[in-house]
């Protein structure tokens, strides 16, 4: 509007009705109370005019001001406290007498002083731009190759407005630029073998980071990748980009170990190495050669693996996932029982380590829960913790190797976590085989750890 000579000064009424009008008797305080009704309703209406239609008002006690509007409204005054169905567009003509183009929507937006149903202009403007988006969404939909791995379809878009996707692409300086990149990354998806998620980054946008975690980009993709039914609402990064065939990168994550290595490595007693994704997608692993003990033991947490370093040279076979497992870790695990080890499996008692033996569960149904009861996470919780952590109770699934458990966690609202066994989690680790009977250790040995 300031690029328009006849718009509001103050840029507060509609196409500058205020030019040249007289207001100053229209905004004393004694005629306010009747341009608050006119205000909100035009904000309701989306009516930033309000020069037509009706509108009810009660008029005020004090006489001084129900006499401030006549010849406005009426011409005597009425009486206090009554409602009255005022005619905008009589009250239109009566305000012309002091501005060839004012309307009662013009003047409630100077006494409110801002601009008038700017909600309800902002909200179309938006609809508009959603709009002008899911159209262009659906023709590159239609340009994609008939084997692309990921084809968005009408469905998907309530999908991602119903996750909040929407509104992030909205936020972005420039929401077009990004649904165009995301739809080069979808198109660049390996339909078989893999990819590099770096190098599909740079050959789509021509940056190698433009998919690093928690970009844009990646959400988007990952979105339309949910919606589509490819990946899982909620799934790690690492997990969801596996599923679509793509490595986050081939160096970074894996797989903690001690005492465990592909068949032909040669590693010196009690030295812990991480194997990389692209090991654990290549290794073949060698078979047990105890049949008495032939446990592969499957930890959460690196300070399991840190205090193993002190058990006895060749007693321990201990993988740590050092956070939530990829699919390929999932799937080195399946090999390695494929193989003739037996997996013992435990976690942290909150939603990343109950998922994680599940992952495990489902991809090696028959490996054992390791320590990981009701009775457990009873006694692991910490009597009196000074940040108890975060329990999204909501995501906590179920725990079908001890369904009381899952009822114990829920019941407290906390969670609890491995290193409370460390003791008995090296005993374990020592011996070569799961405890028998639970941890015994109690809550005042986990006060003094």
């Amino acid at each position: 509007m300031s690029g328009n000579p006849a718009a509001c000064p103050d840029q507060l009424c509609h196409n500058g009705a205020c030019r040249t009008a007289d207001l100053t008797p229209l905004l004393e305080a004694d005629v306010r109370w009747l341009w608050e009704p006119i205000a909100a309703r035009a904000d309701q209406r989306g009516n930033a005019v309000m020069d037509s239609g009706t509108i009810t008002i009660t008029t005020p006690h004090s006489p001084a001001q129900r006499a401030a509007v006549v010849g406005l409204l009426a011409p005597r005054a009425w009486p206090a406290g009554v409602s009255r169905r005022i005619d905008l567009h009589q009250l239109t003509l009566a305000l012309r007498r002091r501005g060839p183009g004012l309307t009662p929507g013009a003047v409630a937006a100077h006494a409110a002083g801002r601009p008038l149903a700017q909600n309800a202009a902002d909200k179309a403007q938006l609809a508009a731009r959603l709009a002008s988006l899911q159209h262009l969404r659906a023709r590159l939909s239609r340009a994609l190759p008939p084997t692309a791995p990921v084809r968005p379809d009408e469905a998907g878009w309530d999908s991602l407005r119903r996750r909040g996707t929407l509104a992030r692409i909205m936020q972005h300086p420039h929401p077009e630029r990004l649904l165009n990149a995301c739809f080069a990354v979808l198109q660049r998806l390996p339909a078989s073998d893999r990819a590099d998620r770096r190098v599909l980054a740079h050959a789509a946008t021509g940056n190698p980071h433009t998919l690093d975690p928690g970009s844009d980009l990646a959400c988007l993709v990952i979105a339309e990748a949910t919606a589509a039914g490819r990946t899982d609402a909620g799934a790690p990064a690492r997990e969801a980009w596996a599923r679509l065939g793509i490595d986050l990168d081939a160096f970074t994550g894996g797989l903690l170990t001690l005492g465990v290595h592909p068949e032909g490595w040669h590693i010196p007693p009690r030295q812990p190495i991480v194997l990389t994704p692209w090991v654990l997608r290549h290794a073949l692993w060698p078979g047990p050669r105890n049949s008495d003990n032939p446990y592969v033991f499957i930890s959460e947490n690196p300070s399991v693996a840190a205090a193993a370093l002190d058990c006895p040279p060749g007693s321990v076979r201990l993988l740590c996932t050092i956070g939530t497992p990829s699919a390929v870790e999932i799937d080195a695990i399946a090999r390695l029982a494929a193989s003739g080890w037996r997996i013992a499996v435990r976690a942290d008692f909150d939603c990343a380590g109950l998922a994680l033996v599940r992952a495990v569960l489902r991809t090696v149904p028959e490996a054992q829960v390791w320590g990981m009861t009701a009775a457990d996470y009873v006694t692991a919780l910490h009597p009196t913790p000074f940040e108890p952590g975060a329990l999204d109770i909501d995501r906590l699934g179920d725990t079908p190797w001890d369904p009381t458990l899952v009822a114990a966690i829920r019941a407290h609202g906390r969670p609890a976590y491995e290193e409370a066994f460390i003791d008995q989690l090296l005993t374990d680790l020592r011996h070569g085989h799961p405890a028998t009977n639970p941890p015994a250790t109690s809550p005042t040995t986990v006060v003094q750890a």
